[in-house]
């Protein structure tokens, strides 16, 4: 950390998040990762023998809703074990900062693990959804649901080393309002965000004047594009990542290393600089 705070760069980026008046942050599976979430993707994505993200596709579901319901249960389980760390706590403590100041802070996620919500966040547009919010695949009817195992029948399944005999659909979790499947609330591989989602995006990139890009990799879209489209609107673009990204070589800063070492004195009052 010393050798980030010696940097020129680190004084200057201190100088221009101090005058911000409307602040955007993507983050990315980075910063979850950090809590030990994994990522599902790249190295050591596999979910017994499957491709995570073979499993995050409407043709998965259609084909076993069994074994996706399987898979989405262990996440579920498994984030309720994470905590939000150092990154999650300062992005809280910025937002709060700024709104006592009468400026806006604004997170865009694409982690489906709530871990924003669970520090504090208020600010917040979970662009892909959350794992803890079903959707009918009949009505359509959406609510957040945290029940511990969503439902009986998955009840100690999903475990990456086991395997099971497949659920009955009418076993599944179902809608509150008239009985059918449901499934997770979750943007999936062939789907695109819902237009509320894209519109709050299109706004909130149009009235802001510094983006932050936290722990995305720069590969998945839309979500990829969004800092070269701040850029070409002049509008600075930090990246915040252990690596150099896409988005490094439209960022006017880039920090590396790990976001819950780097935030929390990156984003602190300038006022308690040394």
């Amino acid at each position: 950390m010393a050798a980030i705070t010696t940097k020129p760069e680190f004084a200057e980026f201190r100088q221009l998040f101090s005058k911000a008046r409307s602040v955007l942050v993507l983050t990315g599976a980075g910063i979850s990762a950090e809590s030990g979430v994994p990522t599902f993707r790249g190295a050591g994505g596999l979910w017994r023998q499957f491709n995570a993200t073979d499993l995050a596709t409407p043709s998965a579901f259609a084909q076993s809703p069994s074994l996706v319901w399987e898979f989405y249960h262990y996440r579920r389980e498994l984030v309720r074990t994470k905590e939000p760390n150092k990154a999650h706590l300062a992005l809280v403590e910025a937002e709060k900062r700024f709104e006592k100041e009468g400026k806006r802070f604004f997170i865009i996620t694409q982690n489906v693990d709530g871990l924003h919500r669970r520090a504090g966040s208020r600010n917040l547009l979970e662009i892909h959804g959350n794992l803890f919010t079903t959707r009918c695949t009949s009505c359509g009817f959406i609510e957040e649901n945290n029940d511990s195992p969503i439902c009986e029948a998955l009840r100690n399944r999903g475990l990456p080393n086991e395997n099971g005999p497949e659920i009955a659909v009418t076993d599944l979790p179902s809608c509150r309002q008239c009985r059918s499947l449901v499934r997770p609330h979750v943007v999936w591989f062939g789907e695109t965000l819902w237009p509320d989602v894209l519109e709050k995006i299109d706004e909130e990139i149009n009235r802001c004047d510094l983006f932050l890009v936290v722990g995305t990799s720069s590969v998945v879209y839309p979500a990829a594009a969004y800092a070269s489209i701040v850029a070409k609107c002049g509008i600075p673009v930090v990246e915040i990542n252990i690596e150099t990204t896409p988005s490094t070589a439209v960022s006017a800063f880039h920090f590396e290393g790990a976001a819950g070492e780097i935030l929390p004195t990156l984003l602190a009052p300038i006022t308690d600089d040394i």
